[in-house]
């Protein structure tokens, strides 16, 4: 038979037999994330990028972060991630090089220092396996102190060289031709 109704109703009507398909959901998804990073003056280039993290806790949650790791970052009081923190953190969890600019105190130490601790996973008797070098030794200092406190009670062993014969002594003579 015949169905009668008004276009308004014919509206309604196909708006429910209509299930979302799989590119909908996938590009209302991309505009959640754009609306996001823009909320957030998040700027990013590339393809295929990691989204964006909220919260500290959705690091344990989806990169399996230890779990000391993140209590340390609890404890030093930081609460949630900073912009530079919020996207840079998951390009370098997934394996992806990463040039990132933000301004002084905005947090790109503890954006850097989590997935480098994350991708060690554990300590291991095998010499330096992980270096930073930094431009100034208060830069230096600065990244030692971070990853100090964020490694604390996971064995990782925390070193800043800034003299090479202070680090022969350290390390010993064969250090610099064995590492």
């Amino acid at each position: 038979g015949i169905k009668w109704m008004s276009s308004l109703e014919a509206k309604f009507e196909d708006a429910k037999d209509k299930k979302p398909t799989a590119e909908k959901l996938e590009r209302l998804r991309r505009e959640k994330i754009n609306r996001f990073r823009n909320r957030h003056k998040i700027s990013v280039q590339g393809t295929d990028l990691p989204d964006p993290i909220a919260t500290f806790d959705q690091l344990q949650k989806e990169y399996k972060i230890h779990p000391k790791i993140m209590e340390n970052i609890r404890a030093a009081g930081f609460q949630v991630p900073t912009p530079i923190q919020m996207q840079a953190i998951p390009v370098m969890l997934h394996g992806r090089e990463l040039l990132a600019s933000a301004p002084t105190g905005s947090g790109k130490t503890l954006a850097f220092c989590i997935p480098l601790l994350a991708h060690l996973k554990q300590p291991r008797n095998q010499g330096f396996r992980a270096l930073i070098i930094s431009p100034t030794r208060e830069l230096a200092s600065q990244t030692h102190r971070e990853l100090v406190k964020l490694s604390e009670g996971t064995g990782f062993r925390i070193h800043m060289i800034h003299k090479a014969t202070e680090a022969a002594k350290k390390f010993g003579t064969k250090s610099s031709k064995k590492y």
